[in-house]
């Protein structure tokens, strides 16, 4: 069992095979159900300006300001009519194989359980607020839709290939961190920042981190940290890149990687496309909210 709570060997008693449960929707407590409520809140007073057109857009389509945590039984019809995915309740973190077959059938595996009213401001351990408010309006869109199908597949070949850890990289600098260039300038989608007070603020206003195009071998030999703000972040130009670069065969990318020296977080190279040369400074000064 790992330090974490909700980080399970093998399925709990209670889940399915393929470690899905009930969302038991009427068991959240009120507590609960302000919770959400109070995140919600607080993510809207500071996304405007700062998030994605295509962020925004899906949260508006699936209306998960209802009051309270989303009853999945509402939401998955709104979702599955636009890109034919829906949310499936886990216990908590699952094992990769899992993970990957769930997206690779267009199921979004989400936490069940929501933080404590004293861990508004960090949480190690993905919850239902960063799963759902985080990650399902992106899947509204149809190019990213296409590209976390297309994620879910290519970790199974990943994982046959013990390729495990560069794909890895590309989640997080993506799916979790990533930026966009938008019609307005560089705009938040990556569901570990949209989700977060901070983070949201810093990704795109704090000098320190570097902010660099994105380029799918470099970003794959990019080292990353779980847990603190990101050092570095990457951009796209749009979603539909992200999914055409996806798309193609990683056969050749993997044997070109195979052995290659890992790229240390704060480095900028050469061959960069640099939308800002951070300061490094929060990193230098230890970090975790340092002030």
């Amino acid at each position: 069992m790992s330090d974490f709570e909700h980080v399970f060997e093998s399925p709990p008693e209670g889940a399915a095979a393929d470690w899905t449960i009930p969302q038991n929707w009427r068991a959240y407590t009120e507590v609960e159900h302000k919770t959400w409520d109070t995140l919600y809140a607080r993510q809207m007073k500071i996304l405007p300006g700062r998030a994605a057109d295509v962020f925004i857009k899906g949260l508006d389509a699936l209306d998960l300001n209802t009051g309270g945590i989303p009853d999945f039984a509402l939401m998955n019809p709104k979702l599955q009519a636009l890109t034919g995915w829906t949310v499936v309740c886990v216990p908590g973190l699952v094992p990769d194989e899992v993970f990957f077959d769930h997206l690779a059938n267009r199921r979004f595996p989400s936490g069940q359980f929501i933080r404590k009213p004293d861990q508004l401001d960090y949480l190690q351990e993905p919850d239902i607020f960063h799963d759902v408010f985080g990650h399902v309006p992106m899947l509204t869109d149809p190019d990213f839709a296409a590209y976390m199908e297309a994620y879910g597949k290519g970790g199974q070949r990943a994982a046959s290939l013990g390729m495990l850890q560069n794909l890895a990289r590309l989640y997080w600098y993506t799916v979790e961190f990533g930026l966009m260039q938008d019609t307005d300038g560089l705009r938040i989608y990556g569901a570990g920042i949209v989700s977060s007070a901070t983070e949201s603020v810093f990704s795109l206003d704090d000098p320190s981190p570097n902010r660099l195009g994105f380029d799918l071998e470099r970003v794959m030999k990019t080292l990353y940290r779980i847990d603190d703000f990101q050092q570095v972040y990457f951009v796209i130009d749009s979603i539909e890149q992200l999914k055409r670069e996806t798309l193609q065969d990683f056969g050749p990318i993997y044997g070109r990687l195979e052995g290659a020296e890992a790229i240390p977080i704060e480095t900028v190279l050469p061959s960069d496309r640099v939308f800002t040369r951070g300061t490094q400074a929060y990193a230098a000064r230890g970090g975790r909210f340092a002030a």
